[in-house]
């Protein structure tokens, strides 16, 4: 056993989620994370937690998606609506031993599962809301990742857990210290009525008076770095291209480039994957809107890996997200779609904050 996963397993128990006596505790992952989720296990068992798990697995996924039929997809999932409503605590382990077997699946079966999950989705943000559910989610190191990420299986395992801090001599007092700094960035942007982004083939600008800016320090996502914040839905205007690919259900869009009018995605375009961005932009009414603009701020994080979770965190970039508003972020776009793209902004990024340049090739300047 990684020691590793051990320290893992106590961040996200003791740190992330708060564990507490008592607690209803639903850990939700697929078969190859059983290293973690057994460590998990274990520290909820000894904080005295009732603990359930809910083991998936990617043949079933795909067995169900390919062969279903529209009743099967649209069927809400009984043990999914159940943690919905009965957890205090989730923890959501990411980890697959092909993360490209879904790629040929017909986006437009995809999309109907995905509608037969937006209550359950819609219910969890709402107590997410309200403070009434505590949830993380985390990324264990698998082959398939690490071939996503051009790295050996060891390389990866050094980037994850170094990405978290766990090489830290004391972790969770690292990521209390990049909740402080960033607390900072926090208060100044919550204080700014408008953005302008640009960088290269990218002017965009949204206005975000009265909303919150959330600080990403290693509670809901593990690792973290990032502030974000959910624009006023009809203000974004102006167009953006994403540096990197948008990946989605395995499926990779390359050179995504979106125009926005009061809102809403008027044009898009991709070199690869049109079919597939154009079939996510209307699964359904809130799809082509804006749910999220983030800022990463974790400068550990230098590669793009393909995969989200690390990528939207990279310093230096931003991400912006169609969908699905954050509920924490006060957003009120509704959508079962929630997709985050990212954009370099290293080499010629600037951002404007009510006119004043705040932040400059990929770093803030004030």
């Amino acid at each position: 056993m990684d020691q590793r996963i051990d320290a893992m397993a106590k961040v996200l128990a003791r740190y992330s989620t708060k564990i507490k006596k008592g607690d209803e505790v639903y850990l939700v992952g697929e078969v190859d994370t059983l290293p973690l989720m057994r460590a998990l296990y274990r520290e909820a068992v000894d904080l005295e937690a009732h603990v359930h798990t809910l083991i998936t697995d990617l043949d079933m996924k795909e067995t169900l998606l390919r062969r279903g039929t529209d009743e099967q997809l649209l069927r809400e999932p009984t043990l999914l609506r159940q943690v919905a409503e009965k957890a205090d605590v989730t923890i959501s382990l990411w980890g697959e031993s092909n993360t490209k077997a879904l790629s040929n699946v017909d986006v437009t079966r995809i999309g109907t599962r995905v509608k037969g999950t937006s209550a359950i989705k819609a219910l969890f943000m709402e107590r997410e809301g309200r403070n009434e559910i505590r949830w993380c989610g985390t990324q264990f190191p698998t082959s398939a990742s690490a071939q996503d990420a051009a790295m050996s299986l060891s390389e990866y395992e050094d980037f994850v857990f170094g990405a978290c801090l766990l090489d830290n001599g004391d972790p969770v007092a690292a990521w209390k210290e990049v909740g402080e700094r960033q607390e900072t960035l926090c208060k100044m942007l919550d204080a700014k009525k408008e953005l302008h982004i640009v960088s290269k083939d990218t002017d965009l600008t949204m206005r975000v008076e009265g909303r919150k800016w959330i600080n990403c320090n290693g509670l809901q996502n593990f690792p973290d770095g990032e502030v974000f914040t959910s624009p006023i839905e009809d203000s974004v205007e102006g167009t953006i291209r994403f540096s990197f690919p948008g990946i989605s259900f395995g499926q990779e869009v390359e050179n995504i480039r979106l125009v926005f009018k009061k809102g809403k995605v008027t044009e898009a375009t991709a070199a690869r994957g049109e079919d597939v961005l154009k079939q996510i932009l209307t699964v359904d009414d809130g799809a082509s809107g804006v749910g999220e603009i983030g800022i990463g701020t974790n400068y550990g994080i230098r590669k793009f890996t393909k995969n989200m979770l690390f990528d939207e965190k990279i310093g230096g970039t931003v991400h912006l997200a169609i969908g699905h508003s954050l509920p924490e972020a006060l957003g009120v776009n509704k959508s079962s779609i929630h997709w985050d793209m990212l954009c370099d902004m290293r080499d010629e990024g600037r951002i404007w904050a009510d006119g004043e340049l705040i932040y400059e090739k990929g770093n803030f300047i004030i």
